[in-house]
Formats: structure tokens, sequence, C-alpha cells
């Protein structure tokens, strides 16, 4: 018999009195079971962190245990700088513009200095006084002041600051400080919970929650910073910089230093230094008064796979060499442009950041091992590191030259022509770079989207030297369908990228 001929037979047993009030029973006792049930599948995973309520004996979900253990070495840190504020009339006593004016351009003054305040967080990491916070936060200070959470305010000075990790040590004058060791960030997983303290936007200090969405992030590339930040969705603001990032455990695992935002609010994206990166800054800063980096001197990019079909490479793996600096560690170690680096003392090397990381956290003069593929055979070199200086500011990029170009290039959507001397100097290029240079590009064509620009000049296609047209269409001759493997150097800089030839 079918269910539903059963309940409509049992509806018209139920037509008498006593016959319906029982069939309300029986429907209404099956609709509890089944809210029960879903209430019982929908109910929430409890918190890692759960703790006894000694008046009731209940138990509860808090965090308050690990806030009270670490909130009281999470400090405030107000630095203020003076600056020259600009001049209202600033040529107000240049006799050219007096001859026009007279006496109705008021006078110019002697320039004002205005007062700066920048607010943000640090954490005290000895009982005596050192507190670890952002450069950013502490950057040209003159008078630097730390809020303690037992309403202290002492005066701070800066034992040692460094840009490219964007850390900070100051010392206060100060003993039996309670302290925030640094835990382990290298166990870090994505969707450990975490917890964000500091003094966001000054509106004291507060306790944020969320989890490691993920590690290893970069935001600038290319900037001359070290960054292998832990990224938080636990809410960060202005005002959180320098301050900690905790476990659950009570262990600083980061240092808050950067938000993502369109607005300059929290949307849910926020960066913290890895305290074993912070542990090593901080012990340098404290010792020397300055950081001390290992450098090999090679670009290096990722290996994709375009890169690693055209090179026969099994695997898409490591980073790709795309130019060595002259009378560098790497040049004497015997590197060469095109290897490719897939391990760093027997460590697997998987992106040009935490490779550069890498590198930079041994000191000047170690030793390292390098395995690399070259010509698709494995071989280890042994180099011994030089010391990382900060380059200088890098030229705004022009043009690259007017005039036409050679469109017998169709297949890659580009015009070229030989580099010249002309050219060479337009385009800030050393002396004896020898290539093609990008006239045209056609912004629907395979070459634009693999990132081509004009006034990019083509060195070398699938490792052959190009000088000449000739020479271009014979390396893509060559290649058939496959795609080109293109070194392109950019106002000086190199770096390869993967062409597929359009039909």
């Amino acid at each position: 018999m079918s269910k539903g001929f059963s309940i409509a037979r049992q509806w018209r047993q139920a037509s008498t009195i006593p016959g319906l009030l029982f069939f309300m029973f029986v429907i209404f006792s099956l609709t509890g079971c089944k809210g029960g049930h879903t209430s019982a599948v929908a109910s929430p995973v409890p918190s890692p962190a759960v703790s006894n309520n000694s008046d009731t004996g209940a138990v509860r979900n808090s965090y308050a245990d690990v806030v009270s253990r670490v909130v009281p070495a999470v400090v405030t840190i107000r630095a203020d700088r003076r600056v020259r504020a600009p001049q209202q009339f600033p040529f107000s006593d240049d006799p050219f513009f007096r001859d026009f004016f007279g006496d109705r351009l008021p006078r110019g003054q002697q320039p004002q200095r205005e007062l700066q305040r920048a607010l943000g967080s640090g954490v005290i990491v000895s009982a005596d006084g050192y507190i670890l916070t952002n450069h950013h936060v502490v950057d040209g200070a003159e008078d630097i002041k730390v809020d303690l959470n037992d309403n202290r305010t002492l005066e701070a000075k800066v034992v040692g600051s460094d840009q490219p990790s964007d850390l900070a040590v100051l010392k206060v004058n100060a003993s039996s400080l309670p302290v925030l060791q640094p835990g382990d960030s290298d166990g870090v997983r994505v969707g450990d919970v975490v917890l964000a303290i500091g003094n966001p936007l000054g509106v004291g200090q507060t306790v944020t929650m969320g989890i490691i969405s993920a590690k290893g992030r970069s935001t600038g590339p290319g900037n001359g910073s070290f960054e292998d930040f832990l990224q938080t969705d636990a809410p960060i603001n202005q005002g959180n910089s320098g301050g900690a990032l905790v476990n659950t455990n009570g262990e600083l695992i980061g240092i808050n230093s950067q938000i993502l935002s369109g607005s300059g609010g929290n949307i849910g994206i926020g960066f913290a230094i890895p305290s074993n990166m912070a542990r090593s800054v901080m012990d340098q800063l404290i010792k020397g008064g300055k950081v001390r980096r290992g450098q090999l001197g090679i670009v290096v990019q990722k290996v994709t796979s375009d890169i690693a079909s055209n090179l026969g490479i099994q695997e898409t793996r490591g980073v790709i060499v795309s130019s060595v600096k002259a009378d560098s560690a790497a040049e004497k170690a015997g590197i060469k442009r095109g290897d490719v680096i897939t391990a760093i003392n027997g460590v697997a090397v998987n992106d040009p950041n935490s490779f550069r990381n890498k590198v930079a956290s041994a000191q000047p003069g170690t030793e390292v091992t390098l395995t690399i593929l070259r010509d698709n055979k494995e071989q280890e070199l042994r180099a011994t590191l030089g010391e990382f200086t900060a380059e200088g500011a890098r030229a705004d990029e022009g043009d690259g030259g007017e005039g036409g170009g050679d469109s017998e290039t169709g297949k890659l959507g580009i015009g070229v022509q030989p580099l010249t001397p002309d050219l060479a100097s337009q385009l800030n290029l050393r002396a004896g770079t020898q290539g093609l240079v990008v006239m045209q590009v056609d912004p629907s064509g395979p070459a634009a989207e693999a990132g081509v620009q004009r006034g990019d000049v083509i060195e070398e296609i699938n490792r052959q030297p190009v000088r000449s047209v000739a020479d271009l269409k014979n390396a893509l001759q060559r290649a058939g369908e496959r795609p080109s493997l293109m070194l392109i150097n950019r106002r000086g800089d190199e770096v390869y990228l993967t062409v597929r030839p359009g039909q």
C-alpha cells in the first residue's frame, strides 16, 4: 500500500473528534522529530578554545584565557615627526613676479613645519623593554611614545629599523615587562584559527578572530622588499600595524603589517610578517643595528608549463634564470641564463619569492648548493653568497621610440626592427645589447596576450639569438605550432615569455 494512500485512509478514520485529535497529535509528533534531526545536523562545530565556568559548572566556548595571557604584551605606539609644509605663495619674493603683481602679491614667509602623527601597535619581546613593530610605523619619527597596558606611557628609542622586511625594534627603559615569545610560523597551517591584537584607528586595544587564509604571500614583487606574508581574514585596520597575530595557544606567529583594501578599511584580506622571519630580523637589529642578507646576483622567474614544454622538462617545477649579474656570486659559481634551479641546499624550490627569501636568509659568505637543470641534465653547483644591497630607483619607462616596424611577423602580432645604437640609448640599454625592437603590438595578437610590450627588445627565440627579422622568422618556422620561448630585454631587465604563434 502506498504511503499517500495510507495517510489518506488515516485522515478518513480521524473524521470523528477523538480520531481527529489523535491524528493531529501524530502529525505534530512527526514534525518535531524532523526538526530535531535538522538541528542536530546543522549545529555549529565547537570552537577549539574551551573553558569551564567555575560558577555554574557549565562548559562554554571562549578565547578569553588566551587573550588574558597575550594582551598585556601588546602595546600602542605613537610616533611624531615634523615635516616642511608647502609654501602658500612660493614665488612671492621673485622679482620677476613682483614686476607684474607689485605689492598685491603677499611677501613670502618662512616655511612652517607641520606635525605628523603615526599610530601603530607593537609587541614586547623581552622583559627588559625590547619591542617589535613595523618599520613604517616609526619611519622618520623624532618622538616615539609607548602606551603600556598598565596605563604607563614610556619614551622609546629606535634600536634598528629594516625597510625591506618592514620591521623595527624599539627600546623602553623598563623591567619585568610581560613578554610574548615568538612561536614557529613554519608550523602554521591554512585554516588555523588566529587572533589579531592591536589598536585599530585609535579606538583602544582590540581583539579580532579569523583563520589563516594563505601562506607565502607577496604584495610588492620587484619593489626590493622581502615578503613571506601570512594572509588572514581576522579584521585588521589602520593602527593594527605592528600588533600581534597569535594562535589559540597564545603563541606569536606573526606581526600584522598590511591590508588589501580599496577603501582603507578591512575587507578580510590582511597580511602578517611570519614570526620566524621577524625573529631573525629582530636578533640582527638588536645585535648590530642592521640586517645583512645573502645575494646570488640573478633574476629568476617561475617555470610555467609552456616554459617546461619548450625546455623539454617533464615536471613543471623550479625557477628559470633570466639574468646573471656580472661578477656576481652566481656568475662565479657558473650559473648561466636559462638554467632552471630546482633546489637549494637540498630543499625544493617552489617559486621565485620563496627562493629569494631563502637566499636572503643566509649570511653573506655562506656557501650554498644549487641543484640545476641545464639542457635537461641535472647537476649541482656551489656558490658563495655575496651581500644584498638595495638597488637605486628605476627610471620611468619611455615609449620605446617612434617609427614603423617590420610587419612581416604576423604570426606573433608584432612589428619589429633591428636595435640601433640610437634606439638602445633611448631605451636606456647597456652598450652591446643586440636584438629586435618591438615597434608595434597588435592588442589582440598572441604576443600581446603573452605580455610583450612596445619597446621590448627580443634577444632570443627558443634559446637562439635573433638579430634580424629573418632570424625571427626562421626560429618561428622551426618551432612550428609549439610555444616559443622569448628572452625579452625590457629597459635593462631580462625576462622570459612564452608565445603561442597564431595561425
